[in-house]
């Protein structure tokens, strides 16, 4: 990446190499840390004056287009993504702050109806939002709304989990079908019509992974939930940070037949495809079926499968088995497949 003459485009907001790259050469080079160097999702850390105690800390900006889609809106999404993000760090998720930028003339029905939707949604997960701020900006300043959430929870001691302890032999655990949200938003955005509803998968997560933890134990390695980029990113993601590669069947992919029909018809990869109610752990071989059977238990996990495993390699390549016997690389998306996603 050219930081002295490039641009921001579009390709950089999408999860992929791109977005990697503006993270790796931006960002983390001027706010390096202990904390920020990991690469999560969120940050752990000790606190001050409470012997052993550990918290957790994420947050993330909310830019999706449409704002109400099926199955959600950029309210509830907010609140879901935000607890998801401090949930798949192993956390038990405690609060929610939201920061609101409001263009100049958007309707004021509009804003409460996302104001109810993240409410609820918040109440629903039993994390409340208890602090906030809202600026408005001028017209054409901003696309109707942005929000910006950032949640904090609790570690319980001994649980660890980061992006760099895959190892060969664990694995690949996936809680359900993928590429729902990303279709369910180009679906609507295009007015597409389908003969069967496609809707986001959005959806709270942290009841299921507080069932993995206690199932797991040390066993369970991480977790994440692959949003923008879709599982081809997350595993890449997994992969360079533990230096190691990930194999993956075709078979194993629980994708659903109209989110298929949808990707054909679109162009799309469902591997590349935004989820927002999915997450991906890599588990010890010996921990995995005990954490199969915990994520199956819960209503957002009753489809979880095994989708492959660890393995060693210097290149840290993501491969996948496809269902003809044969073998394909899974890369990062290199441009922009979906904007304005989540």
């Amino acid at each position: 990446m050219d930081v002295k003459s490039g641009r921001v485009d579009l390709s950089h907001g999408a999860g992929g190499r791109a977005s990697a790259q503006l993270i790796d050469e931006i960002f983390r080079d001027a706010f390096s840390n202990a904390w920020l160097d990991q690469g999560n999702d969120q940050a752990a850390f000790d606190v001050p004056l409470v012997p052993g105690g550990r918290m957790v800390m994420a947050t993330d900006a909310h830019v999706i287009t449409p704002l109400f889609f099926p199955g959600g809106d950029i309210g509830s999404l907010a609140v879901h993504g935000t607890i998801n993000d401090v949930a798949v760090g192993g956390a038990v998720p405690l609060h929610l702050a939201v920061s609101f930028i409001v263009e100049e003339g958007f309707p004021l029905a509009d804003l409460k109806r996302i104001a109810d939707s993240m409410g609820r949604a918040s109440r629903e997960a039993g994390v409340p939002i208890v602090t906030g701020d809202t600026k408005v900006v001028e017209r054409g300043k901003a696309d109707g709304v942005f929000i910006t959430t950032t949640g904090i929870g609790v570690l319980a001691p001994g649980v660890e989990l980061s992006g760099d302890r895959a190892r060969p032999g664990d694995v690949v655990l996936l809680s359900g079908s993928i590429g729902d949200h990303g279709v369910a938003i180009m679906a609507s955005r295009e007015n597409l019509g389908f003969e069967t509803a496609i809707v986001s998968d959005s959806a709270a997560l942290h009841r299921l992974t507080a069932a993995m933890v206690a199932a797991g134990g040390t066993g369970l390695k991480l977790m994440r939930d692959p949003t923008r980029g879709g599982l081809a990113a997350t595993l890449n993601e997994i992969a360079t940070q533990s230096r190691v590669g990930i194999r993956i069947a075709e078979e194993a992919l629980p994708i659903k037949a109209q989110v298929v029909a949808a990707c054909e018809l679109l162009g799309l990869d469902p591997l590349n495809v935004a989820n927002e109610g999915k997450l991906v752990a890599v588990v010890e071989a010996g921990a995995a079926e005990a954490v199969l059977a915990a994520m199956r238990a819960d209503p957002l996990g009753r489809e979880a499968v095994a989708i492959g495993e660890v393995i060693e390699d210097d290149r840290s390549f993501v491969q996948m088995t496809t269902s003809f016997g044969g073998g394909r690389i899974v890369d990062w998306l290199t441009g922009e497949q979906l904007p304005r996603i989540c």
